[in-house]
């Protein structure tokens, strides 16, 4: 089992930026992490992704350009920077771990490509 933690949501106006980090328990099962989001009434939305040893990088068109994934290997530690915040990136924002190897970095957009999930945490951005 693989432990996923985030932390770095909360209350921010439009225009600003957050740091999102999400933390494993371990990382030599794990080959990508990604993040999500999921605004009420609405279906759970790819975000970014990357690998943990090469550091391939895959982003939603959508948020190319305003976000950026990264790591910290000696930490376990996936980050999302998210800047020009709007309203509505408003959401609860999950990390999540992929055990499967494929080499195409866009394959793991899909949901059911992970094994283990965060908590989530919550981004409220003010208009």
């Amino acid at each position: 089992q693989v432990q996923l933690v985030e932390s770095g949501g909360g209350l921010v106006q439009a225009g600003g930026s957050l740091r999102l980090s999400c933390t494993a328990s371990r990382t030599s099962s794990t080959y990508a992490v990604g993040w999500f989001r999921q605004a009420p009434g609405k279906e759970r939305e790819f975000v970014a992704v990357i690998s943990w040893s090469i550091g391939s990088t895959y982003y939603a068109d959508s948020l190319k350009g305003r976000v950026t994934i990264s790591t910290d290997n000696a930490e376990n530690t996936v980050y999302l920077q998210m800047n020009s915040l709007k309203p509505e990136d408003t959401a609860v924002y999950y990390c999540a771990a992929s055990r499967a190897y494929v080499h195409s970095i866009t394959w793991y957009r899909d949901t059911g490509k992970y094994d283990y999930w965060g908590q989530g945490t919550q981004v409220t951005v003010s208009s």
